[in-house]
């Protein structure tokens, strides 16, 4: 559910603008840019990629046994899709992109999709081999369209939490004909998850963060619940979902001053273009209930790049990585 809306309310932020007294304006904020950027731009190919060994035949993860005979040219339906394929080292077959695949290698690419506002037609044109989607891409009439074309299109488990990491990455890898450059990504990015897990600093009490999912041009603020795709990050970062913990236990809640005071965070969680979408840090603690909370109070915000974030795929260490360093900036490891 949690990616389903996450997906829907992302088609309001393309454009979006506002950067004044945003999280850069301060040394924290110019490091936390830097971080960002630097896991936002760039995925990294297995050093030697495999030649895909088909056909192969999958099952799809609605229940259809998919064949794929050829994997010339694909067409991933969301950019955590599309990182896995690009990470596998098999980018040079893919031919379009969802406009959530924000990474360097993808950003040439035409943009025929928008997750739930897929074109069968758009798609069609392009003469894939191969399409793979979300469970949460939709409309069903346009992935109908398609398979009715004759195009296999193979759907993928949802990201949920560090867990389906490495089945996601298997999967796609299984469906390109090489499974064994799946087993070998799937290792490196649990390793790299846990490498960055041992260098969290030790504390003496884990610091609560609210995960908050701001587009201020539609006018929606949120509060991420139990469900909302950010807990199992959290958590591996050392922190305390302060959404769940405080009881919301759907997706996603919208913000009140009584829940934001429920879940008392220490710390909040934006995506980088929902930060900018209201104004910046100056802009969110405007935001009825946020300067009341310790959070607001220190303007203690940690930010990661939209198109990352809840990925659960091969830059999922990356992104921990970031949420560490800026939970942790002051270097004690201690909650404010």
């Amino acid at each position: 559910m949690a990616g389903a809306v996450l997906s829907a309310l992302a088609l309001t932020v393309t454009g979006c603008a506002g950067t004044q007294g945003t999280s850069r304006d301060t040394p924290q904020g110019t490091a936390r840019a830097a971080a960002n950027a630097a896991a936002a731009d760039r995925v990294e190919p297995l050093a030697n990629p495999s030649e895909p060994q088909l056909p192969v035949t999958v099952r799809s993860s609605d229940g259809m046994e998919v064949t794929v005979e050829a994997a010339e040219r694909i067409v991933p339906l969301s950019g955590s899709l599309s990182e896995i394929v690009f990470t596998l080292g098999l980018g040079d077959r893919v031919v379009a992109r969802d406009i959530t695949a924000t990474f360097t290698q993808a950003e040439e690419l035409p943009v025929v999709t928008r997750n739930h506002d897929v074109s069968a037609e758009s798609v069609l044109s392009l003469r894939p081999d191969l399409v793979l989607a979300e469970t949460t891409t939709g409309p069903e009439e346009a992935i109908g369209q398609i398979r009715d074309a004759g195009i296999p299109v193979l759907v993928i488990g949802p990201a949920k939490d560090l867990g389906d990491v490495g089945p996601r990455i298997q999967a796609v890898a299984d469906a390109l004909g090489v499974p064994a450059a799946g087993k070998e990504l799937t290792k490196r990015s649990e390793d790299r998850i846990a490498a960055v897990r041992k260098e969290i600093p030790e504390r003496t009490e884990q610091p609560r963060v609210a995960f908050l999912y701001l587009r201020g041009s539609a006018s929606v603020y949120l509060i991420g619940g139990r469900d909302s795709g950010a807990t199992s990050l959290l958590e591996a970062a050392g922190a305390v979902d302060a959404g769940a913990d405080s009881g919301l236990s759907k997706d996603f809640t919208a913000i009140t001053t009584e829940a934001l005071a429920q879940a008392a965070p220490d710390a909040i969680l934006v995506m980088t273009k929902g930060l900018e979408s209201v104004g910046g840090i100056d802009g969110m603690v405007g935001i009825p209930g946020v300067a009341q909370t310790p959070a607001g109070m220190e303007r203690r915000v940690v930010s990661v790049e939209d198109g990352v974030l809840l990925n659960y795929g091969p830059r999922t260490d990356q992104v921990l990585k970031s949420i560490v360093a800026q939970l942790y900036a002051d270097g004690s490891g201690d909650t404010p």
